[in-house]
Order: structure tokens, then sequence, then C-alpha cells
């Protein structure tokens, strides 16, 4: 578990009309696995809310989390059991849309259907954004291979994505909810990914 700033993911409106952006939220990262990779249950994301809401000496209270996928680990597009823990310990959620690695996010939006029909609005009440994707950029530019990065994504299929997502949620009860990219600074200051800047609502650095 990581503690972030969401509002020092530099949640930068590009000129979106009519959304308010969160501020002053304080939260941390989860993945879908634990440290031995075994899929986390409902229980292990309560722990972890839990625990990051009663830190001691901190800044204020660590009540949001960034999820980097919104499908539980071990199946193809079951929504992921941090969302009931997050409606039990009233957490707020950077809903995350993993992207890396693959040719379609069709399962990721599977998974946000289905915790949208299971859920309903309270758990649209808890979610400030989405993020389409995590250092995909980086990872796929010169300086992300030559470090062995990982697999990432090209700025045209990173505006699909994007494009996908907004489709999805059109007419939904995330509607409302601003879409952005979570990558390094010089994915967003190299000039070859512009495209994928336009698309979105806010950049998150990280």
């Amino acid at each position: 578990m990581h503690p972030i700033s969401l509002s020092l993911l530099s949640w930068l409106a590009l000129g979106v009309a009519g959304q308010e952006m969160p501020e002053g939220i304080l939260g941390f990262n989860s993945g879908a696995t634990k440290s031995d990779t075994d899929p986390k249950d409902q229980s292990d994301f309560e722990k972890e809310f839990k625990t990051a809401q009663g830190l001691r000496g901190s800044p204020g209270i660590f009540n949001s989390v960034r999820l980097y996928t919104m499908i539980q680990a071990g199946t193809t597009n079951d929504p992921i059991s941090a969302f009931p823990a997050a409606l039990a310990t009233n957490t707020s959620m950077l809903l995350g849309i993993w992207c890396s690695g693959t040719g379609t996010i069709e399962n990721e939006l599977t998974a946000m259907s289905n915790a949208i029909n299971t859920y309903g609005q309270r758990f649209a009440d808890l979610v400030v954004g989405i993020s389409v994707g995590s250092e995909d950029l980086y990872r796929s530019s010169e300086s992300g291979v030559e470090n062995d990065a990982g697999l990432g994504q090209g700025p045209d299929i990173m505006v699909r994505f994007v494009r996908q997502v907004r489709s999805a949620i059109n007419g939904t009860i995330l509607g409302n909810k601003p879409v952005g990219h979570v990558d390094t600074w010089s994915a967003f200051a190299n000039e070859s990914n512009r495209d994928v800047i336009d698309e979105l609502d806010w950049l998150g650095t990280d």
C-alpha cells in the first residue's frame, strides 16, 4: 500500500466545462493481489482501507484509493472486491483500467458495468474519477524500453481506449466522472503523446 495524494496526482483540469475536480483528497494505491500474488478478497481490502484511515500523525485522513484495475484477480471480468470494501468503509475511489499488454479493455468495461448494476448509486457516489491506464506511454517510450519497464501502449491505442471508456460510461451513473490517465511527467512532455492528452479531463503524474 503506497500513500499518495490524489490532489498531488495532478488533477489538472484541461478545460472541462461543468465538472468539479476533487480537492484535498488524500489516498493510496492498491493492487489486486497480495505480495504472494494471491488475489485480495473483500476483507483484505477492508483491512487496508481501515488501516489507511487510522494512520496516526498523517496530514489528514487517507480515505481514497487508486485502483489499477476493476477486475477481481483470478477472474475474467468479475468486479474487484475493492468495490464492496470501499462501500463498507466509505472509501472514495479513483477507478483504474489496466491497458498494457492487451489489445482490448472489454473485460475491464464489463467489470465496470457489472459493478454499476450490482452496487448502483452508492458505488457511483464514491467514484472520483477514472484512470485509463498507468504509465503505458512511458513503458512504450525509448527510455521505458531501455529500462526494461515492461509492456506499454502507444498513443494511438491509448486514444482508442479512452474513447471506449467514454462511450461505455455515457448515459450511466458514471457518465459525469472525469476521465484521465496516469503516467510519468516525461510521457506528458513528449509531443508525440499530444493526441492522448487532448482526449483527457485530467492528467495524473507519479
